[in-house]
């Protein structure tokens, strides 16, 4: 079972997932309002990439497993591959991609990695499963990147904000040519809070080890974006300048850091799967106010 693109839809909410990555095409509140970024080329085609098998840059965008190694761009191979629509609702979808000779010229582990979208009254639920299927361990990183819009609806004008529900601050790591800084660096936010400005991204995203479990997305009053993640430590946020969204992107894994070689099993947070295990990821948004 395969399709370009499926639409799902409840009384609050209606989303289209595209075959291509499994990437969400549009969200949008049942009364029209969009709250997922659209894709425009002007400043990031993308709109909700899956990350897999790394997060981030490599070294010299090389990567090695063992003896193996070979070139792999930023983020992987997921988010530019077809999945396999295997089962939908009206209100769920299931896709699969499991490995190619492709992608085992990049990555050489058979694997299978499923992505599931639900909605749920005002409720999205994104649920990711990395199975691997060879005989060896298999090391990886793995993140979601969706994009928000900016200002959300009927929040023009309104300070956006995004609270971390611990009320913490984590610290921060520099990006050096898309490669992170070992060092930790203060954050930004204040009491768990850091209202979103044009200043914060000019040296690319912030990206924050061990970042949150939940957030909320918004002005303080009004429409805001609540989330939760499962399994997912390591939490960036960028926009570009100018630009009409934010990403909220929850990982496990990030970057390699300024002068580490090439290994995936050696990047920050990575995770080596038994062979024939899995392990799941995964996040959810309600639409609040």
């Amino acid at each position: 079972m395969s399709s370009d693109l499926t639409t799902l839809q409840n009384d609050h909410l209606i989303l289209a997932v595209a075959s291509m990555g499994a990437e969400m095409q549009y969200l949008r509140t049942a009364a029209g309002d969009e709250l997922l970024w659209h894709g425009d080329g002007a400043f990031w085609t993308g709109r909700a990439p899956v990350l897999f098998p790394i997060v981030g840059r490599a070294v010299d965008d090389q990567i090695a497993v063992g003896d193996h190694s070979s070139a792999l761009p930023q983020h992987g191979f997921a988010r530019r591959n077809l999945f396999e629509l295997v089962e939908q609702s009206d209100t769920m979808c299931h896709h699969v991609l499991t490995d190619t000779p492709e992608t085992h010229a990049a990555y050489p582990f058979a694997f299978s990695l499923s992505l599931t979208h639900r909605i749920e009254g005002a409720t999205l639920h994104v649920e990711a499963r990395v199975t691997n299927n060879d005989a060896q361990p298999m090391p990886f990183g793995f993140g979601f990147h969706p994009a928000f819009c900016w200002p959300l609806p009927n929040a023009d004008g309104h300070p956006h904000h995004v609270t971390l529900a611990s009320g913490g601050a984590p610290d921060l790591r520099a990006i050096d040519e898309g490669l992170l800084r070992p060092e930790p660096l203060a954050g930004p936010f204040v009491d768990g809070d850091l209202e979103i400005a044009e200043h914060l991204f000019d040296d690319g995203a912030l990206v924050f080890p061990n970042g949150t479990d939940s957030l909320r997305y918004g002005p303080k009053s009004g429409t805001a974006l609540a989330f939760t993640f499962h399994n997912l430590p390591d939490l960036a946020l960028w926009r570009p300048t100018g630009a009409p969204f934010l990403c909220i992107e929850p990982w496990h894994g990030t970057a390699s850091y300024v002068g580490d070689g090439p290994q995936i099993g050696a990047r920050p947070n990575s995770i080596t799967l038994p062979s024939h295990q899995s392990v799941a990821f995964g996040y959810s948004v309600t639409v609040e106010g």
